[in-house]
């Protein structure tokens, strides 16, 4: 019997320590961790934040150990879109999308073992969460209102409903991404909304015309007071000059008695004649015109005369 040819032998050799090695190294990359398998029952993790070893070449035990790779990046997930009935019973319909990452790969694996079953999970906290906290709620709130503090609460409680089914995951964020009305509630909400609106701003101009009739009452009982107070001053300083006057008339009448008649002569003049169209029918030897004939001595005296 023919021994086998060396080539052979080294050939078999090689094949076995291909496999070997194959069945024994393994490489983790940098966005991944990996737990190892023993017999169907994970043992140890590769490149988790909280465990020993790192990225890179790794070794396990050949036939009785397995690895499972999970990213370790942060990971999105889109929940499908969920009808909810608000605080007001308006229906609407909300997208909304999740992130996490995956705090402790070995919970996370004996709870939920895949992606696809995480997500599955995940979708039904983050709806489950959805109907609650905006269900508690009115329809201007989730659109605009308070849509911060609502995504805050939801978010809050799904992150507590994570880690309470023990999950081994982080909540990072949640947000809304679209919020529409059903198709056939549409025209009667905006049609609600409208007169909302419109009652408001009804509101606003009837106030705005209360306050402009308060202030311009005010600025009238102002204007009125401050009149009356001028018309008053006003009264006193005319008297005040006419009584100056009155008595500087009379002492200059008291020196002068025939200037004194003659000015007050000129003042009927003004008075009378002044405007060019008065009718008077007097005698011509007439008082009223003897200034006219005999000039400002006509009341004077003899020595005046002279």
């Amino acid at each position: 019997m023919s021994r086998p040819a060396p080539w052979l032998l080294y050939a078999i050799l090689a094949i076995v320590a291909a496999i070997l090695a194959a069945n024994t190294f393994f490489v983790v990359d940098q966005r991944q961790e990996a737990i190892v398998l023993r017999l169907g029952q994970p043992v140890r993790v590769i490149h988790a934040p909280r465990e020993a070893g790192g990225a890179g070449l790794n070794f396990k035990t050949p036939f009785l150990e397995n690895v499972v790779t999970l990213d370790r990046r942060n990971q999105a997930m889109e929940a499908d879109q969920e009808e909810i009935v608000t605080g007001d019973q308006e229906r609407l319909v909300v997208d909304a999308f999740l992130r996490y990452r995956i705090s402790d790969p070995l919970q996370y694996y004996r709870t939920l073992h895949d992606e696809h079953t995480a997500q599955d999970r995940l979708e039904r906290l983050v709806n489950s969460s959805l109907r609650q906290i905006l269900g508690a709620s009115t329809t201007d709130d989730i659109i605009s209102g308070k849509r911060e503090v609502l995504m805050a609460q939801s978010r809050a409680d799904v992150a507590k409903r994570a880690k309470e089914s023990q999950l081994g995951i982080d909540i990072i964020d949640l947000r809304m991404k679209r919020v529409d009305l059903p198709t056939a509630n549409q025209a009667s909400v905006y049609t609600r909304m409208q007169t909302n609106r419109q009652q408001a701003a009804a509101q606003y101009r009837a106030e705005g015309e209360q306050k402009k009739r308060e202030i311009m009452a005010a600025a009238d009982k102002e204007v009125t007071i401050t009149l009356a107070k001028a018309s008053e001053e006003g009264a006193e300083t005319r008297g005040q000059g006419d009584a100056q006057r009155t008595r500087i008339f009379a002492q200059a009448f008291g020196k002068d008695p025939s200037f004194a008649a003659f000015y007050r002569s000129m003042q009927a003049y003004e008075a009378g004649l002044g405007q060019g169209d008065t009718t008077l029918v007097l005698s011509p030897d007439s008082a009223f015109f003897k200034y006219f004939e005999q000039g400002p001595n006509a009341g004077a005296g003899p020595a005046t005369r002279r």
